[in-house]
């Protein structure tokens, strides 16, 4: 049976808001159940004593939310919709298994080996003030923009990566965006009709791979070896496209050789593949000549090389690029025209990064930065060796912003991290990397050296082992 809601007069509610709030409660409780049948709204106008347009209006929320349909010689009947007794149902389920601690924890540390932090310690702001305080001065950069960057930084780009990175290209084949998902999705949909399976480390960073998966991509996740991904098994896998980190491996830190480099291009040419080369890290090198990017190494090379502004200069300017094939640019053009692209990178950070390059101020911050890396990324090897000696391993050393330290007795990742960030000390789980078996929880652990202070490293790692040890080691 029907229950007529009672209307009160005195508290300023409009009467069909009363309605509608009415209704709308009895359903969502379940007291009015799918299918029941409302009473008209001459009726019910006629019920509680009050003319018929309140209801008329009551209904017609109602029906526009979709917690009620009108049907021909039907009348008004309830939809079925979600009770709060079954939404409250499936929040009771068994909570999730703790995830291991990531670059995304909130909490401050004392000692904070981050993964993915800069030091800002040396950063040129007066200059860059100054360089961004010109473009302001320019009313057309307020406009739209080109959508695959602005000219001027393309070109400076393409001096800079043949010059230091060893690339082979040409301002028109590159492209800027504002956030490396945005690149990534362009190179998925730029690839969908060409190669639906990508082949990647395991190990690795899940940003590309994740998103060409969204793209309707079938992921097949290979293992590395020790000088990087197996490449035997990427002919076997059937794939036509391979995502890769050949200068110093995510989360590995291995460098691949000439020979495999020479292998994966030679795999690409026979089978009409595409490699998805990602430099993130390649202008941070601290022992020998820096790793010329895998691109450059043929000429119309199938590569498609990406990289960022993030940790050569600062991750806020939000200014990430990649370099496409000679071939995939008709169909990049063809892309940003059936989209409608615009630029996704602020125009202002753009120009202003073209002159802080073209100026020569970048290349001398990029030397300035790798001496200060280089004096903490020796730093941390050294004191790793110190309080740990023989009971932890390291790998990965030699480039980058992170080493790989494994400890040898053994023990749960997660417990591990959680003991030293008790201590307030932040380490990375190594488990979060893996495609295949997320679960793993050997005591594999990320250390970023980038974003600690200098003065933080030695002490961190002495607690880390103490913590981690059970003993304070001797210094």
């Amino acid at each position: 049976m029907l229950l007529v809601p009672t209307l009160s007069e005195n508290n300023g509610i409009p009467y069909y808001i009363q309605l509608y709030d009415y209704f709308k409660k009895e359903i969502i409780s379940g007291t009015l159940p799918a299918d029941c049948r409302l009473p008209s709204i001459r009726d019910l106008a006629a019920q509680i004593h009050i003319s018929t347009t309140p209801v008329e209006l009551a209904y017609q929320q109602l029906m526009s939310e979709g917690f009620i349909t009108s049907k021909p010689r039907s009348g008004y009947r309830v939809q079925k919709v979600h009770l709060l007794s079954e939404i409250a149902e499936g929040l009771e389920r068994p909570p999730l298994p703790q995830e291991p601690i990531t670059a995304r924890d909130p909490r401050t540390y004392a000692y904070d080996f981050h993964i993915s932090r800069n030091d800002f310690s040396h950063f040129p702001h007066k200059i860059w003030h100054s360089l961004y305080q010109e473009q302001l001065t320019n009313p057309e950069l307020l406009q739209y923009g080109d959508p695959q960057g602005e000219p001027a930084l393309r070109l400076s780009l393409a001096v800079h990566l043949r010059q230091f990175r060893g690339l082979r290209c040409t301002p028109e084949q590159i492209v800027i965006g504002g956030d490396q998902y945005t690149l990534c999705s362009l190179v998925a949909l730029l690839l969908q009709e060409k190669a639906g399976k990508l082949a990647i480390e395991d190990p690795g960073y899940h940003l590309l791979p994740a998103a060409f998966k969204r793209h309707g991509f079938n992921v097949i996740p290979l293992p590395l070896q020790e000088d990087g991904l197996d490449v035997e098994q990427l002919y076997s896998s059937g794939a036509n496209s391979v995502y890769i980190s050949p200068s110093h491996q995510f989360p590995r830190g291995m460098v691949m050789p000439i020979a495999k480099r020479l292998a994966l291009l030679e795999w690409a040419r026979s089978s009409g593949g595409y490699i998805i080369e990602d430099d993130y890290d390649g202008e941070f090198r601290y022992h020998g000549r820096p790793i010329p990017a895998l691109q450059g190494l043929l000429d119309n090379s199938p590569v498609i090389y990406m990289c960022s502004a993030a940790q050569s200069v600062a991750p806020a300017l939000c200014i990430h690029y990649m370099v496409l094939p000679q071939q995939l640019l008709p169909d990049y053009h063809r892309l940003k025209s059936e989209l409608y692209l615009e630029h996704s990178a602020s125009r202002l950070h753009q120009i202003a990064l073209h002159y802080f390059i073209e100026r020569g101020y970048f290349a001398k911050h990029v030397r300035r930065m790798r001496l200060l890396y280089q004096r903490k990324h020796d730093l941390l090897l050294h004191s790793i060796q110190q309080y740990f000696g023989e009971k932890a391993a390291v790998s990965g050393q030699g480039a980058g912003f992170h080493l790989l330290l494994t400890l040898r007795s053994g023990g749960s990742a997660r417990r591990l991290a959680e003991l030293a960030g008790t201590a307030g000390i932040r380490v990375t789980p190594m488990s979060y990397t893996w495609w295949n078996g997320p679960d793993n929880d050997e005591p594999e652990f990320i250390l970023g050296f980038g974003g600690i202070a200098e003065v933080n490293i030695e002490e961190g790692i002495r607690r880390l082992a103490e913590v981690w040890l059970g003993q304070i080691p001797e210094r």
